[in-house]
């Protein structure tokens, strides 16, 4: 069962599996059956993708890729194989849709005037809230407020 996404495929012979015995709830068929799904996909030298999407794919998902150029994927979250391996599966699709197109590149703009004249003004009260806040000071004498 390949995974495929709008513009790439990536057959099975690329995925490798790995089962063991999964924690959490099964009661003592927990014991018994490997349920628990690991694949891996060794993205570094997959044909399947461009070397642009395989660049992206890295750089989204350090944490998920181990030192031989692998992604690491599992799942114990069903008590049963096949339904972790599809997991598995749906998350590698799910990976692969975010990182095999482009983001878009951010249209710059410039602020309104009225927003600008908004963040000039809050500006200025906050700092005349900041200058009733001092104690007045004398000098010669006299109440001195302008400093």
């Amino acid at each position: 069962m390949p995974v495929v996404t709008a513009t790439l495929s990536i057959p099975d012979t690329e995925l490798e599996w790995s089962f063991s015995r999964s924690s959490g709830p099964g009661g003592q068929n927990v014991n018994k059956v490997s349920s628990k799904a690991t694949l891996f996909w060794n993205v570094a030298k997959s044909p399947s993708l461009s070397d642009v999407v395989r660049q992206r794919f890295i750089e989204a998902f350090p944490n998920k890729i181990n030192k031989q150029g692998q992604l690491v994927l599992s799942s114990q979250r069903f008590r049963d194989q096949p339904r972790n391996v599809r997991a598995c599966l749906e998350k590698l699709h799910d990976l692969l849709a975010e990182v095999e197109t482009a983001p878009r590149k951010r249209k710059k703009t410039r602020p309104t005037r009225s927003a600008t004249e908004r963040r000039l003004s809050n500006k200025q009260a906050h700092a005349e809230k900041k200058q009733r806040r001092r104690p007045l000071r004398m000098d010669h004498g006299r109440l001195r407020d302008d400093f």
